[in-house]
């Protein structure tokens, strides 16, 4: 299974060295010296990792092959990826992008469908699960408990109590 590590976020300086957007809990772990990372899209790797350093709680890492900054902002936007066998965690409150994409989105209560989980972001406030509606909209919810209680991978759910005008089918409340 494919475990996103980081997101290359851009170049930064002139000899190769990128920014990353970490996607794990253990980066000093994952990103060691020698470390050959997986890449979504996979034409843009594999990636032998030549060293990480961090400053200012930002990571910062250089890649064999890749020696200037045109190189390296080639990477923008790539997801590194490990491959790991067990992706089991002890935290109850915590899944993985794999884990969600495709659950149905429920409504709590009367469980209605609202639409299927297609992805889920990380902007710097909180996550955020995109819905795709019925009609084909996409929409961003935050992946907070008040809004989204109950996350059910064994039931191929996830129960939401959204605010009413969040989804396109539910009209927003009179003021």
């Amino acid at each position: 299974m494919l475990l996103t590590v980081a997101r290359v976020a851009r170049a930064h300086g002139l000899r190769g060295e990128v920014v990353l957007d970490l996607r794990t809990d253990d980066p000093a772990a994952r990103l060691r010296a020698g470390a050959v990372l997986g890449t979504d899209p996979a034409s843009a790797g594999p990636l032998t990792l030549q060293g990480a350093r961090t400053s200012q709680g930002r990571w910062y890492a250089t890649f064999e092959a890749v020696d200037d900054r045109t190189a390296a902002e080639a990477l923008r936007g790539v997801l590194l990826v490990v491959d790991v066998e067990d992706a089991a965690t002890s935290d109850d409150d915590s899944w993985y992008r794999h884990e969600l994409v495709g659950l149905r989105v429920e409504r709590v209560g009367d469980h209605a469908l609202l639409g299927t989980v297609v992805g889920l972001e990380h902007p710097p406030a909180h996550d955020l699960l995109v819905v795709r509606e019925p009609d084909g909209t996409c929409t961003q919810v935050p992946f907070v408990h008040q809004i989204v209680p109950v996350v059910d991978i064994a039931a191929g759910r996830v129960l939401l109590d959204p605010p009413g005008g969040l989804f396109a089918a539910e009209p927003a409340p009179e003021r």
